[in-house]
């Protein structure tokens, strides 16, 4: 047994092999005032010749026997987090083998018992998973799991060793659902997220893309922006895709438009280019002006991914991933020298250009990953090391550039794990916004990941109608008042961003955003930073099948402060009762409501037996409520 600094306990179990060629570690770690634990395998090759590695399995033990229900989500680009809850029954297997850890299945699970427990298990890595239930002839079930056998293999050499992925779980003999998403989350904040003074801040985010994408921004229309971001409280501007690839006149003579010289999606991983013709002044100088109006500037990069018009991938062949001889569309980060390099473009962003913020995505499925053997991995093992070595970048980044906040993203949500969140201040839900489809996706994340470090915008104004975001432009002069607050205050429970063309809002919505903006900051913000999430309804569904009101409370952890968010949905019932959670039975609390200005004192008894009766919202408003304990 070791303790850490952090006071976690750290137990090895070390095994050795009838052969007695492989020393195996089982590692787990217990963290202190928390139910959670860390467990994953170490294998050492103690012979003097290679092994051939195929199944490394962090977790492999007993359900004893019983009921169960398992849950999980489905997920895909636009659809993250659906939900499916069935009864364990035979054999059941979750595995993503796409290269990306949520492209396919969120890597989280639960276990619920009949009996009231709670087992609730989330994968720490960022690659392909898999977790087997398999029913036992005793009446028990057997769960193993780790990294996906599927395609995977590594040639141990003597001496070396290889670590399996990190699982993360904890069991509550009983207790509801969301104690088990309340560990997550508290352990989550303690001993796992970085922080930095960008993180911890009551920050609002606004981001160039959707209104814009890579058509129609340029120098102008970004600076234009940045003048009107105080207008909505917001701190940081973010260039998103878009800033880099040719200056092509024939696409470019009004500083706009579209060719394949300057697609954002053919041109990934030419970083050295900016198009000088949409930004005649350089990305440094959008970042000295955004500075000069008092805010941070933040950029986009996919660094992983190489477009089929990039010059890189002729600059620098060996670093491409392949597989079977073919291009994969991304950089092998299992080459030290891909590392090397990755880090000295991010030194340029932070250096040259002056970013504050660096958004890095990923929008492709490496699936089982390079297997070329020229460039420090094995033929089998290429996704595996593709993972370390791009753990190992975003660990450098931190290390030397530690007030730099890091943005999580992959086609929206399809890379969100514990294993990035080891190294990224905050990860994006999803690239469609509609107020529905936020929650849907906040409420799934929310089960491992605090919101705190859950990030997404309100429902976006789009250059063009996307089918997935219902409404090209959601914003307008005529909309209620309720239905902008409903819009707004939905994308509250987390990191607030917007992602509008600001110039052009009517002058009312402005200023209803800016409202919010300020109360989030002064207000709200500190309860999403800290307070321990309950939800309080079922989930929303985009598809329309789910929870058509929904609701989330945030308790401070001495149970005396709380805010409570309602939401009506499209066709939500006439009225809802919500019955709260998590606070003192015996005290009496002041309930306070931000729109109806109703006011009264109630014991956290009845709040938590016979809740708060809603009658009288619309369809697609919201009520935000503030509930304080009486001395």
């Amino acid at each position: 047994k070791l303790k850490n600094k952090n006071g976690s306990i750290k137990t090895i179990d070390i095994y050795v092999s009838d052969a007695n060629d492989l020393e195996i570690r089982n590692v787990i770690v217990e963290y202190p005032n928390s139910s959670i634990i860390e467990k994953w395998v170490e294998i050492k090759n103690i012979s003097a010749n290679e092994i051939k590695i195929t199944r490394v399995d962090s977790i492999n033990g007993l359900l004893p026997s019983g009921e169960y229900k398992l849950r999980y989500f489905n997920s895909q680009a636009g659809g993250e987090f659906c939900p499916v809850d069935i009864p364990l029954q035979g054999t059941k297997v979750l595995e993503v083998t796409s290269g990306r850890s949520s492209n396919g299945m969120n890597p989280w699970f639960c276990i619920e018992g009949m009996d009231g427990s709670i087992l609730s298990c989330a994968i720490a890595w960022s690659g392909n998973w898999i977790v087997r239930f398999e029913p036992q002839t005793d009446g028990r079930y057997k769960i193993s799991g780790g990294l996906s056998n599927w395609d995977f293999f590594k040639i141990l050499k003597p001496g070396e060793t290889m670590e399996g992925i990190h699982m993360i779980y904890t069991f509550l003999p009983e207790g509801d659902f969301d104690r088990s998403c309340i560990e997550f989350g508290r352990w989550g904040r303690k001993f796992l997220y970085p922080k930095n003074p960008i993180s911890e801040g009551m920050i609002v985010t606004w981001n160039h893309w959707w209104p814009y994408e890579d058509v129609e921004i340029n120098e102008d229309v970004f600076k234009e922006n940045i003048d009107m971001c105080h207008s909505i409280g917001a701190d940081i501007s973010i260039l998103d895709a878009g800033w880099f690839g040719e200056p092509d006149k024939n696409c470019n003579s009004n500083k706009a438009g579209w060719s394949e010289n300057v697609d954002w999606y053919l041109k990934r991983g030419d970083w050295h280019k900016v198009n000088i013709i949409r930004f005649p002044s350089g990305i440094r100088a959008l970042s000295d002006y955004a500075h000069s109006k008092g805010l941070k500037f933040g950029i986009w990069c996919e660094i992983e991914a190489v477009g089929k018009k990039a010059d890189i991938a002729m600059m620098h062949p060996e670093y491409i991933a392949q597989r079977d001889g073919k291009p994969l569309g991304y950089m092998c980060m299992g080459n030290p020298g891909t590392v090397k390099w990755a880090f000295s473009v991010v030194e340029k962003l932070i250096n040259d250009y002056g970013a504050d913020w660096i958004k890095f995505d990923f929008n492709l499925n490496p699936g089982a990953g390079c297997n070329r053997t020229d460039h420090g991995h094995g033929e089998g093992d290429g996704l595996y090391e593709h993972y370390r070595g791009y753990y190992r970048l975003l660990s450098m980044i931190r290390e030397k550039y530690p007030n730099v906040f890091i943005e999580n993203c992959s086609s929206g949500g399809l890379r969100v794990d514990l294993g990035i969140m080891k190294y990224v201040h905050a990860s994006f839900l999803s690239d469609p916004d509609n107020t529905v489809h936020h929650l849907q996706t906040f409420w799934g994340q929310s089960v491992m990941l605090h919101p705190s470090v859950c990030y997404h915008f309100t429902w976006s104004q789009n250059r063009v109608f996307y089918e997935s975001n219902i409404d090209k432009d959601p914003i307008k002069d005529d909309m209620k008042q309720s239905k902008l607050d409903y819009i707004v205050r939905a994308d509250m429970l987390d990191m607030l961003g917007y992602s509008y063309r600001l110039p052009e809002l009517p002058k009312w919505c402005a200023e209803r955003i800016s409202y919010h903006s300020k109360l989030y900051k002064e207000v709200i913000g500190r309860f999403i930073k800290e307070a321990d999430m309950y939800h309080l309804t079922g989930q929303a569904l985009d598809s329309g099948r789910g929870d058509k009101w929904n609701s989330f409370l945030y308790v401070m952890e001495n149970k005396e402060e709380a805010v409570m968010f309602v939401f009506r949905l499209p066709c939500g019932e006439n009225e809802r009762k919500i019955v709260l959670k998590g606070l003192i039975d015996d005290a009496v609390y002041k309930v306070r409501f931000e729109d109806r200005g109703i006011c009264y004192k109630i014991s956290g008894e009845d709040l938590m037996k016979n809740g708060i009766l809603f009658t009288d919202m619309e369809e697609e408003s919201s009520e935000i409520i503030y509930i304080n304990k009486v001395n």
